[in-house]
């Protein structure tokens, strides 16, 4: 058993401006590239308006899961809340 199976390799998050009504997404997904190195991807913007994404390279899986751990629980404290399973 390795790292990516005791791990989330892939998190959907969802917050709602309950002032303006604007629900904003951010999802985060760990993936292998061709070169042995792994990348985090953050995908973020508004629901069905727009979306920005930002892909970050790891050494490791481990490396690259442990920045998706840190960066789902930062938007956790910012209001953003789990939606199921991606």
């Amino acid at each position: 058993m390795n790292q990516l199976d005791l791990f989330p390799t892939r998190v959907h998050l969802r917050w709602v401006d309950r002032a303006n009504a604007t629900p904003r997404f951010y999802v985060l997904s760990v993936q292998p590239t061709l070169f042995g190195e792994w990348t985090l991807v953050r995908e973020w913007g508004r629901v069905g308006i727009s979306r920005w994404v930002r892909s970050d390279l790891y050494p490791s899986s481990g490396s690259a899961i442990d920045a998706l751990l840190d960066l789902s629980r930062k938007k956790s404290r910012r209001g953003y809340r789990p939606v199921g399973s991606a």
